[in-house]
C-alpha cells in the first residue's frame, strides 16, 4: 500500500485518478442502527485508519505491537476467568475438602502452622484444612480440582483466540492443539512448583484470606505461564514467511552439497508447500488490510464532507471553510489511492489463489 505523501493536493490528484464520491461512499459499510454500537463502530474505523498508516511506516514494529497487545489482552482476560472460577468452584466440590492432595510431600524442616501441623513443599500442595471443626472448601482435593478446571478451561478459551486473532495461524489446528496441550502440562508443573514454595507460607503459616492468596496464585502461575507461552506460541504458530525461507535455505543447501536426487526432490516439495502457504497468507492479509483501509479513508472523507456542510450552514468564515475544503480534497486523494490499492490487493489475492491451485493440481493434490 502506498505511503502517505506530502506533495501538494493538486500534484497528488494528477498522479491518482480520483474516484467519484459515489464510488468512495460505496466503500463504507453501513453503520448499525443502534446508536451505541454505531458510536463504537466510528471509533473503530478511525482507529483502523491510524493503525494501518502506522503499519505502512513501521511494518516490523507494528507486527510485534499487534501480537504483544492482543496476547496480553487475551491472557489477562482468561486470567480473570481463572480467578473467578477459583473463587467459587471449590464450594461445588466441598465434599472433597476433607481429602488432602499433596505430591511430592517434602517437609519444610521444623516449620509448623498455627495449629502445629508441619509445612510441606509440593508441586501439588492441597492439604485438607479445618476451621472451627469444619473442613475448608478452599483447601484439599476440592481446591485442587477447582484450580485444574479453572486453568484448563482458561486454555480452551485462550488457544483459539491466540491462534486465530493474535497470530492468525493457518497451520494444522489439531497438531497445534496437541503441542499446546503438551506445553501447558509442562508449564503447569513448573509454575506449580514455584507456587509450592510460596503457598506453605501465605496460606498455612501466615493464613492470608483465601481470596487474597488465590489472587496471588492466579497472577504468579498465570503471569509466569503467560511469559513462557508467548515464546511457545511463536514456535507453534510460526511466521509462514520465515518457515518458507527456512525451507528454501535447506533446499539450496542440499542442492550445493551433493545430496541425492530423492533428498533434493523432497526438500523442494517441502519448500514449494511452505512457499504456497506463505503466499496465500500474505495475499489474504494484504487484501483484508486494503479493504479495511479503503473503508477507513472513505469514512474520513465523509466526515470532512459533513463538517464542511455544517460550517457552510452555520456561516463559518471563508478562511475556515477553505481550510476544510483543502482537507476534503486531500481526503479525496487518499480515499482514491486506498480504493485502487484495494482493487489491486483483491486481484493479487485472486491471482495467488489461482497460481497455487494450479501448482497443487500439477502435483495431483486438491487445491
Amino acid at each position: 500500500m502506498a505511503n502517505e505523501t506530502t506533495a501538494p493536493v493538486e500534484e497528488q490528484a494528477e498522479e491518482v485518478k480520483l474516484i467519484s464520491v459515489e464510488e468512495m461512499k460505496a466503500q463504507i459499510k453501513p453503520l448499525s442502527q443502534n446508536a451505541f454500537v454505531a458510536f463504537w463502530q466510528k471509533i473503530y474505523r478511525a482507529w483502523l485508519g491510524i493503525w494501518y498508516g502506522f503499519s505502512d511506516k513501521h511494518p516490523k514494529l507494528s507486527g510485534w505491537v499487534y501480537k504483544i497487545v492482543f496476547f496480553f489482552a487475551f491472557s489477562m482476560g482468561v486470567t480473570i476467568w481463572q480467578y473467578l472460577v477459583m473463587t467459587f468452584l471449590p464450594y461445588v466440590f466441598g465434599g472433597l475438602a476433607e481429602v488432602s492432595f499433596i505430591w511430592p510431600k517434602v517437609q519444610l524442616g521444623d516449620l509448623v502452622d498455627p495449629n502445629g501441623d508441619p509445612l510441606f513443599f509440593a508441586i501439588f500442595n492441597e492439604p485438607a484444612k479445618m476451621v472451627d471443626g469444619k473442613y475448608v472448601a478452599t483447601a484439599g482435593l476440592s481446591n485442587f480440582l477447582a484450580f485444574e478446571i479453572a486453568v484448563f478451561t482458561a486454555q480452551i478459551i485462550n488457544f483459539p483466540l491466540q491462534r486465530n486473532i493474535t497470530f492468525k495461524s493457518k497451520g494444522n489446528p489439531v497438531v497445534q492443539a496437541i503441542w499446546y496441550f503438551i506445553g501447558w502440562v509442562l508449564i503447569s508443573i513448573f509454575v506449580n512448583a514455584i507456587w509450592g514454595i510460596i503457598v506453605p507460607f501465605v496460606r498455612d503459616l501466615w493464613q492470608w484470606p483465601s481470596a487474597v492468596w488465590n489472587l496471588l496464585k492466579t497472577f504468579i502461575t498465570g503471569g509466569v505461564s503467560m511469559i513462557i507461552f508467548f515464546f511457545i506460541f511463536l514456535i507453534i504458530f510460526p511466521d509462514l514467511k520465515k518457515v518458507a525461507a527456512g525451507k528454501k535455505k535447506k533446499y539450496e543447501k542440499l542442492c550445493n552439497s551433493g545430496a541425492t536426487e530423492e533428498q533434493i526432490a523432497k526438500a523442494k516439495l517441502e519448500y514449494d508447500i511452505a512457499d504456497e502457504k506463505a503466499r496465500l497468507d500474505t495475499a489474504e492479509k494484504e487484501m483484508s488490510k486494503a479493504i479495511s483501509q479503503a473503508s477507513a479513508m472513505a469514512v474520513a472523507y465523509d466526515s470532512r464532507e459533513r463538517r464542511l456542510e455544517k460550517m457552510k450552514t452555520a456561516g463559518a468564515s471563508a478562511e475556515n471553510i477553505a481550510i476544510v475544503e483543502k482537507a476534503l480534497a486531500e481526503a479525496h486523494v487518499k480515499a482514491s489511492k486506498a480504493y485502487y490499492d484495494k482493487v489491486e490487493a483483491i486481484a493479487e489475492n485472486d491471482k495467488v489463489k489461482a497460481e497455487v491451485a494450479a501448482q497443487r493440481e500439477a502435483r495431483g493434490e486438491a487445491a
